[in-house]
């Protein structure tokens, strides 16, 4: 993660990634969403649970310790996910459903479509910076995020 960087990270009371030696600025918090398949059996409905994804197969995630990127407790996981195309590419061949932040879904695929997670905790967009950082374009680059990176709509 590079200084300054803003990082989309979920938010289930930590992040979910190491944030020793770093500064983190919340910036606001976005819905979560399950990408499925078309013509997935939840495909068209208005809202799912987690509760309805239980005994559906979720992507492992490469560096996570599966804790923040699936709901607590999920046991189904499929196959390892390092990149986002070999998310997309596992949903759309109807190996694995997965979660993503409502944002993220604006351009998505054809053959994939998302549904609104109802009871999800939400996923905490976040600006991260090396703590102690006097970088003079940090303050403008904080100031910039604060006010032009906001929720989708």
């Amino acid at each position: 993660m590079g200084q300054g960087a803003g990082v989309r990270a979920e938010l289930d009371g930590e992040l979910v990634f190491a944030t020793d030696g770093l500064e983190i600025i919340p910036l606001y918090e976005e819905p979560r969403v399950l990408m499925v398949p078309l013509g997935h059996r939840l495909a068209g409905r208005k809202s799912v649970t987690l509760d309805d994804i239980a005994d559906e197969t979720l992507p492992r995630f490469a560096g996570i310790d599966g804790g923040g990127a699936n709901p607590p407790g999920h046991t189904r996981l499929g196959a390892l996910v390092e990149t986002l195309e070999d998310k997309l590419e596992l949903v759309a061949s109807d190996e694995v459903v997965s979660l993503a932040p409502a944002g993220f879904t604006t351009n998505l695929r054809q053959d994939i479509v998302s549904v609104p997670v109802s009871d999800a905790l939400p996923v905490q967009v976040v600006l991260a910076a090396r703590s102690g950082e006097r970088h003079p374009l940090l303050a403008a680059f904080r100031s910039a995020a604060a006010t032009h990176l906001l929720p989708p709509s």
